[in-house]
């Protein structure tokens, strides 16, 4: 490759430059990060990972550390629209320039070393906040934990949010497996925090193998949703804040998301005060995680795509009011146990609209209904907009739509309803 190139040139370049499109191991990625002086890593470092929950954790630590006055770096994955998502300083995305500039300082040093696109990702994420001089680097994990490309930084604390069954390819389909590749990215004297009380117990067996110190919701910390339903109290070891303000991202999982946030930051020395985490919360922004449009129609944007997921998505449709049916927009990628998610929402949902995702992957809506006899009453579409035009004919006032299954999923429909 050369320089002179535009993101997207880039980018399309990227995709052939390894063999394969996961390569899970640290060798090639840390040499290349030495080989960028971006070793031992600068800036104070938290690592994010589990099955689900961490882009939203990642946006809450971002906002928290943004409010106490902390100059932030976040990197997460997937993106909706752009490339720029990924990366992204005190909530803003980053330029294609900067982007662009830190593809080539990569391409210079990586030599005859060939890397997957994600490590090009990791590289400019790390590359870009050291040039910007950011104070803290939230990095999310791309799979796994134990041998994804983040891991090559050895961050002061780790969040896991939930341990369950995706990428089975990859991780396999034993729970205390994936919670062990997960707590890959742990070291001694480094918080751990357990956003779940639930959380598997090879999770916390391997952070106290490694020695690292472990924080776990429901024994170490607390939350409690205010008796009026629009604040929560916080209860940790050694504070506790009342009367807080509820985040702005829908559901009772985002207040498990915030108290492990603000856990993390607490046993990193940061000075949270209430005034903080109230200002925080309120400005939390996520695209598809359970977005809500209201309207005569309320339309549901929620990306979830495997089990635990969908069964989060049920509870939060239980749990907010419709005064009519519920219609489901679904289109689920081919790798994913299809039928687990159609059973966790069957419950909650009416009618069923498939639709096609003509991806490397993807099912089209005859084939996604063959996955599970949920389905089996289900309308059939070619793709996302027919699937949204159809249960918008279906949908009468007072019903909601729920556009659900994928990234793959909500971004053609986060565009169709002029959010994106």
């Amino acid at each position: 490759m050369t320089g002179g190139r535009h993101l997207a040139e880039w980018l399309a370049l990227q995709e052939g430059v390894h063999g394969t499109a996961i390569d899970l191991g640290l060798d090639r990625v840390r040499a290349v990060a030495q080989r960028l002086e971006l070793l031992p890593f600068a800036p104070r470092s938290i690592i994010v990972a589990g099955t689900n929950g961490k882009g939203s954790t990642v946006a809450c630590l971002t906002q928290l550390l943004r409010a106490q006055g902390a100059t932030v770096g976040s990197f997460t994955s997937p993106h909706l629209l752009r490339y720029n998502e990924r990366i992204r300083v005190n909530g803003a995305e980053v330029s294609d320039t900067q982007i662009v500039a830190a593809f080539e300082a990569i391409e210079a040093a990586r030599g005859d070393i060939t890397l997957t696109f994600f490590e090009f990702n990791a590289l400019a994420a790390l590359w870009i906040f050291a040039q910007r001089g950011v104070q803290f680097a939230v990095l999310e994990v791309g799979l796994g934990g134990r041998l994804d490309a983040v891991n090559i930084v050895d961050a002061e604390a780790s969040v896991v949010c939930s341990i369950g069954l995706d990428h089975a390819d990859w991780l396999g389909s034993d729970l205390d497996g994936i919670a062990r590749e997960k707590a890959g990215v742990f070291r001694r004297d480094q918080w751990v925090v357990l956003s779940d009380p639930s959380m598997r117990p090879a999770v916390e067996l391997e952070a106290q193998r490694i020695g690292a110190r472990v924080l776990k919701a429901g024994r170490d910390f607390h939350w409690q949703q205010g008796g009026d339903g629009d604040s929560w109290s916080y209860i940790g070891a050694a504070r506790r804040f009342d009367s807080l303000r509820l985040p702005a991202l829908r559901g009772q999982v985002q207040l498990a998301n915030a108290a492990a946030s603000i856990t993390t930051l607490l046993g990193l020395g940061v000075d949270l005060q209430a005034a903080h985490i109230n200002r925080a919360l309120p400005r939390l922004r996520l695209p598809g995680r359970f977005q809500i449009i209201a309207g005569p129609v309320e339309w549901i944007l929620d990306v979830a795509h495997n089990e635990p997921a969908a069964a989060v998505l049920a509870g939060n449709l239980r749990a907010r009011a419709c005064a009519g049916r519920t219609l489901a927009v679904a289109g689920i990628l081919g790798d994913k146990d299809v039928d687990a998610i159609a059973r966790e929402l069957a419950p909650v949902v009416d009618q069923w609209v498939l639709c096609g995702l003509d991806v490397p992957r993807g099912l089209d809506a005859s084939a996604l209904r063959g996955r599970s006899p949920v389905f089996q009453a289900a309308h059939e579409a070619s793709d996302v907009r027919a699937g949204m035009e159809l249960a918008a004919q279906l949908a009468r006032p007072g019903d909601r739509i729920v556009v659900c299954g994928s990234f793959l999923t909500v971004t053609p429909a986060l565009c169709l309803l002029g959010l994106y």
